[in-house]
């Protein structure tokens, strides 16, 4: 298992639905492997995943954005999917309401554990700054009123994008 100071996420992919845990806080430095998780048990044919915030110490806008764009996702899929997140703290909850992710996803209210069997994503940072301005613009797609929060963010992050892509 990894370092416990590290922020992980454990995953029982093997489930239904699909179950991640995440343990510390969620941020642009290691959601990358979640962001690849997510999109390969998606191609998969996985239409239902479970994110347990029982031991999330915090999220930043950039772990919003993919949890945003897996939910349009999931949503847009025939038959539709679904993205639950649950056991949320008071601060974490505030933060998707923040963003109005809860229109998006579904938040459950019980205590759910719904899946035994884990594995631990190897934590890899996303410095790619493509994949941060998607996720961004996620928040931007999932409610409206997330561009004033997010435009001078994604403004940045398209320059960035535009340098790297004429060296």
């Amino acid at each position: 298992m990894s370092d416990p100071q590290q922020p992980t996420f454990l995953v029982s992919a093997y489930s239904d639905p699909v179950v991640v845990k995440i343990n510390g806080k969620a941020n642009y430095l290691n959601c990358n492997s979640f962001r690849e998780f997510i999109e390969m048990i998606i191609a998969n044919g996985d239409r239902h995943i479970f994110i347990d915030f029982e031991s999330c110490k915090g999220m930043d806008s950039t772990f919003l954005g993919i949890l945003a764009g897996t939910a349009i996702k999931l949503r847009k899929l025939t038959p539709a999917g679904e993205l639950v997140i649950g056991n949320l703290g008071e601060r974490n909850y505030e933060l998707i309401c923040n963003l109005g992710l809860q229109n998006l996803l579904t938040v459950s209210k019980g205590k759910t554990e719904p899946a035994e069997n884990f594995a631990a994503l190897q934590n890899q940072e996303v410095s790619d700054a493509k994949n941060i301005l998607k996720a961004h613009e996620n928040l931007t797609e999932a409610n409206k009123e997330n561009v004033a929060k997010f435009q001078d963010v994604i403004a940045f992050l398209r320059n960035q994008v535009e340098k790297q892509e004429k060296d």
